[in-house]
């Protein structure tokens, strides 16, 4: 008995801790005490005063008490720093008949860990009477007992321990019994009623004396009982137990009603003095609700499940009647076997929800564990689960922390499920989990990255201001206001480069605008540096180069550099009667200010005085003859060009040019006015008549003219040959360039002789003959020219 109450006294004390300076405890306890019963919110301590911080300290460190009871006593004051009780406290019923009752407190500190340990002393009060466990108590003595005697009796209960427990027993006046009090082998009071002269059953059969139980109030509160002595004829024999004491182990899984024991106690007497009767013998209510026993058999049963974390042992005193009214006492030693029925508890008593991303070893949690079986199957083993950058490491007793190996990195994991599983080494082996998330916090460790090193835009000139002409984008991996990214232009190489008037960016989405119209042909392309910047703290950065190129639109049309067009009069040019079909009259060239195929420049010939005389290369402007000219072509023509780029849409530039035809180089040349168009109000019959006047006035001078050349002609011939010399003339000489190589371009020199006859007062070429053999006009009937000494040369370019 002794033994189980000792047991129930150790599973009522709560280890407590008060962890200090990280997983340093303090061992030697400081102890409190308080009286049983006090009041809610009654002072047990100055708890900041003992730890030496100030009142408000204890709420700033989030400070917390804990204890291995489900609900707990205790609460501490955030504004004056003091231990109060949480709720009242029951002595008997958190140590039972343990005294001193002593409770185990503990206390940690978060911001920084600390550990500390604390007992309270629970002062018992005189709140429970002693109570005997039957209000009538039995006693068979027989006739010839013995003055001097002993009978011992039910001891009386109380809940109360030390002085205000119970303290003796005491029978009321009689002549024959007075009682003592003795101490069982728990130490518990008991009453042994003693016998003082011999009995009489003839004289009185039976007895009847009032029990009472006092402890050390003072006055003192008491419990009583009736002891009724029935005086019995003579049993020389009483029962005795074959074993004593009896031991059994029984495992705590056996279900109610599962029989334990069987004890046996014989009696030599005969008939109903031998007829034997068990029961139970000085059973406290503890024992009374766990076993029975059978009184006629002796097999001793239970009634209800074991324990073994309450109770690991029970000791029954058993008690063995003859019908004479002898008895003989045993005991019976019942050791609860334990088994695992019960799993690991896993309590989490500090949980940090966040760890910064950069925190080396950040505590992150404290674990406590405790199994409440014993041996093997109270043995635990605590592990997290793989593949995570935590480790558990053991703090003091049944502590854990848990904390990380290393600096996280929120960009490659933002969360963490870490299973915390705890595993007992029982059979079966019994395990409990418990989940808990871990966030990672950002902190700006990233810098905004481009989704490109270099971007390069096009816009086409002529643009209109405010135009969206791209739009350059960074990712930032951190979260929060270190990914908020914010975009700006950064000054440019080229310090000419008036970067503000020409793009602006939107900082919040980096679109980027085109401030004013481009102009290709001023600025074809441009670059310039972007910046991303976070908005964390520092805040990081990174660049991006960003190329501008400006396409160009068909917005100029060519431009003639030759010939050169006069608004007054359009370019002449000359053209010898006798040039072949392919002859190089000009060269138009122009140019085009645009780049691409918008300066494609292609020649057409618009417009001709004689169609399908004179035609235009469309990819050099070339103006050449088609056809040999002949008597009946006009000796002067119009041609209008026009010089069209390859644009969309097209542009062009016209150029009008006058041809002459000329006979030779030795026809003077005259420009001859424009005939001004007649007035479309004439009448027809008017216009008429001037044509008939005109074309007979003409075809007489013609004939005139025609005469006089052939006989100048004779006569010029006749002087040269009787002369043979050659003078330079006098008089005009155009001075427009004629290209007679057939090559395409008057960029070349060229070099002629120009022999004139002594008497020539008009300046008549004699002929024209260019340096370069090969391109030399071949005329047969001109021979004797080839022998005329040439007195003069002209270098043309």
């Amino acid at each position: 008995m002794e033994k189980l109450e000792r047991n129930h006294a150790n599973r009522q004390v709560i280890p407590f801790l008060f962890m200090l300076l990280w997983g340093q405890v303090l061992m030697v306890p400081t102890r409190y005490s308080v009286l049983e019963e006090a009041e809610r919110g009654s002072f047990v301590a100055h708890l900041a005063k003992d730890l030496g911080l100030g009142a408000g300290e204890l709420a700033a460190r989030s400070a917390r008490v804990v204890s291995d009871f489900d609900n707990q006593q205790f609460m501490v004051d955030p504004d004056t720093g003091d231990l109060l009780l949480r709720e009242k406290l029951d002595r008997e019923e958190l140590c039972g008949s343990v005294d001193p009752c002593v409770m185990h407190f503990q206390v940690f500190l978060e911001k920084p860990v600390q550990f500390f340990q604390g007992e309270l002393l629970i002062q018992d009060i005189n709140d429970n009477s002693p109570e005997f466990p039957d209000k009538e108590l039995l006693l068979k003595i027989p006739e010839n007992s013995q003055p001097g005697t002993r009978f011992p009796l039910n001891l009386a209960q109380d809940l109360d321990v030390g002085s205000n427990g119970l303290q003796e027993y005491r029978v009321s006046t009689n002549p024959h019994f007075h009682v003592l009090t003795r101490n069982n082998s728990e130490g518990k009071k008991y009453p042994e009623l003693v016998q003082d002269r011999a009995l009489d059953r003839e004289e009185q059969a039976e007895l009847s004396l009032t029990l009472m139980a006092l402890d050390g109030r003072s006055p003192p509160r008491s419990g009583t009982a009736l002891v009724r002595i029935l005086i019995m004829d003579i049993n020389d024999n009483a029962p005795e137990f074959v074993n004593s004491p009896y031991e059994v182990q029984v495992p705590e899984s056996c279900p109610p009603d599962s029989p334990i024991l069987t004890v046996l106690a014989p009696d030599a007497d005969a008939g109903n003095f031998g007829s034997v009767s068990y029961g139970l013998f000085q059973a406290s209510d503890e024992i009374q609700k766990t076993f029975s026993i059978n009184e006629v058999t002796g097999e001793i049963r239970l009634k209800k499940e074991l324990d073994f974390e309450k109770t690991e042992s029970y000791r029954v005193e058993i008690e063995a009647t003859d019908g004479g009214g002898l008895s003989g006492k045993g005991s019976v030693v019942i050791e609860v076997l334990d088994v695992n029925d019960n799993a690991p508890e896993l309590t989490i008593s500090s949980l940090t929800s966040s760890v910064p991303e950069n925190a080396p070893e950040t505590v992150v949690a404290i674990i406590r564990i405790r199994d409440r079986d014993s041996g093997d199957n109270g043995k635990m083993i605590c592990s997290i689960s793989d593949h995570v950058p935590f480790t558990l490491k053991p703090s003091y007793k049944n502590f854990y922390t848990l904390v990380t190996e290393r600096a996280l990195d929120r960009e490659s994991r933002a969360e963490y499920n870490i299973t915390i599983s705890v595993s007992d080494q029982g059979t079966p082996r019994l395990t409990t989990q418990h989940t808990i998330t871990v966030q990672v916090s950002d902190i700006n460790d990233n810098a905004p990255a481009f989704t490109q090193t270099s971007y390069t835009m096009f816009v086409h000139e002529n643009n209109s201001p405010a135009l969206h002409i791209g739009t350059i984008s960074a990712t930032d991996s951190d979260s929060g206001s270190n990914a908020h990214i914010t975009y700006s232009l950064l000054p440019p190489y080229d310090p000419q480069l008036a970067l503000d008037s020409l793009i602006s960016i939107n900082p919040d989405n980096g679109q980027l605008f085109a401030l004013r119209a481009l102009d290709y042909e001023a600025l074809q392309a441009f670059e310039f540096r972007v910046a991303a910047t976070d908005g964390g703290s520092p805040a990081l950065s990174s660049q991006a180069l960003v190329r501008v190129m400006v396409l160009d639109d068909n917005d100029n049309a060519p431009f003639v550099l030759y010939p050169l067009q006069n608004a007054s009069a359009p370019y002449t040019e000359l053209l010898p009667r006798a040039a072949e079909p392919g002859y190089l009259i000009t060269k138009v060239v122009a140019v085009d200010r645009d780049s691409g195929q918008n300066s494609w420049l292609s020649f057409q010939l618009l417009k001709s005085t004689e169609p399908g005389l004179f035609s235009v290369w469309a990819h050099n402007g070339e103006v050449r003859t088609t056809r040999l000219l002949s008597e009946r072509d006009v000796p002067k023509h119009r041609l209008l060009l026009v010089v069209k780029d390859n644009g969309e849409p097209p542009r062009s530039a016209s150029i009008t040019l006058q041809v002459v035809l000329v006979d030779g180089f030795s026809q003077p040349y005259l420009p001859l006015p424009e005939v001004a168009r007649d007035s479309a109000k004439d009448g027809a019959d008017l216009l008429t008549l001037y044509l008939v006047i005109a074309l007979a006035s003409v075809s007489s001078l013609f004939l005139l003219s025609v005469l006089l050349f052939v006989g100048v002609r004779l006569c010029r011939r006749a002087r040269a040959a009787s002369l043979g010399d050659c003078t330079v003339p006098e008089g005009h000489f155009p001075g427009h360039l004629v290209d007679v190589s057939r090559a395409g371009t008057l960029s070349q020199s060229y070099q002629y002789e120009v022999c004139l006859t002594g008497d020539s007062g008009a300046g008549e070429f004699k002929f024209l003959k260019s340096m370069v053999p090969n391109l030399m006009v071949q005329d047969p009937g001109r021979e004797i020219a080839e022998n005329l000494h040439c007195r003069d040369s002209f270098v043309f370019s």
